[in-house]
This record gives C-alpha cells, structure tokens and sequence, in this order.
C-alpha cells in the first residue's frame, strides 16, 4: 500500500510563517475592538437599568463627564468644587479611596502630570538603564536629602512598575523623544520602531 505524501518541510514552514503574519496583523486590532466594546458596554451599562436604548446611556455619560468639566473651569463652580475636593480629602475612611484615585488620574492627564518626565535611570549596574518617569524631586520628607529623586518604571506588557529613589547623578533625561513614546517604549518591551511610525505618519 503506497504511503502518503508528507508535505514538503518547506511548505510547513511558509504556512506557520502566514500564521504568524496574520496574527500580528489580527491581533492588535482584535484586542483593541474587544477592549472598546468592553469599555463601552460597561460605561452603557450603568444607566441600562434607566435607558433602555442601547448606546444612549454611554453617550449622556460622556456628555456629563464633559460638561463637569466644563463646569468645573467656571470660577464660581469651580470654587464649589474645590470645596467638595476639601471636604472629601477631610472625610476619615473615604480620603485614602478619593485621594488615590485622584491622584492616579492627575499623573496621567491633569494639571499635575507626573508621568510627562521621561528618563533613563541606572538602577542595577553601572551600564545597565531601564526606561523610567521622574515623579518626585523633593526627597526631604524620608530624609534622604536633596541629591536623591523619585523614579517610576513601568512593567513591560503590564499595569504595573516600581518606584526607586534615586541620586540624581543616575538619572539621566530624555530629550529625543516624547515622554508618551518612552512609555510606548517601556510597556512594549522595546519592540516599538519609532523611525517606522514616524514614516507611517508622514505618508
């Protein structure tokens, strides 16, 4: 009984390699579609109880967050806000959950942006630098002195990092690119091909 052909190792290799291909195209637009219709089926979720049009409760939310804002950049409603901003930093039990989470999204996008200084530390060995963000220069408070800072490493592939201090003489700034590509850079591990993105950009 004649065997059956095997097919050619050469084949094998170009399909897995067109596997692979298409998984790099596929998956980042996958992820991104899923995280989307996630977060947007959790902001419509909260008034679906209320609003039974699908997508109607995500859109007054983002129309209230907006006009808070806006409201909030008024003198007189400001100050009411401010007021309320005092008053909850003064509540026992609800300070450490309010202030946290107000401090978390003021590093990112508020007046107080801490992840905007990106630089290089030398943590481990003398040749050896991780991509990190200066939050801290003022040391004075653990009794460290001036000459230390505090520096914020984001995890490759993760939410999460670790916090170092510093002397300042191992942190060194960078100016080439910008402090949103120096995260890039970090939480992807350094596969990000600035001069690839800058072409794409142009084109």
């Amino acid at each position: 009984m004649a065997q059956p052909k095997q097919p050619p190792r050469n084949t094998l290799k170009k399909i897995f390699r067109y596997f692979i291909q298409g998984m790099i195209i596929l998956a980042p637009i996958g992820i991104t579609i899923y995280a989307l219709y996630w977060l947007f089926e959790k902001v419509d979720g909260i008034l679906r109880p209320y609003v039974n049009i699908p997508g109607l409760g995500f859109v007054l939310i983002i129309i209230f967050v907006i006009l808070v804002g806006w409201i909030s950049s008024n003198f007189l409603m400001g100050s009411a806000i401010t007021f309320f901003d005092h008053l909850m930093d003064r509540t026992p039990g609800i300070k450490f959950i309010y202030s946290s989470t107000k401090d978390f999204f003021e590093a990112f996008a508020g007046e107080k942006r801490k992840f905007n200084r990106s630089v290089l530390a030398n943590v481990f060995a003398e040749d050896v630098w991780i991509v990190g963000f200066l939050t801290d220069e003022e040391m004075e408070k653990f009794e460290l002195g001036a000459d230390k800072v505090a520096v914020y490493v984001p995890q490759a592939y993760n939410f999460a990092g670790q916090l170092y201090i510093l002397p300042r003489a191992k942190v060194r700034k960078i100016d080439k690119i910008s402090a949103g590509e120096a995260m890039k850079y970090a939480v992807t591990g350094g596969v990000v091909d600035f001069d690839e993105e800058k072409k794409e950009t142009m084109e």
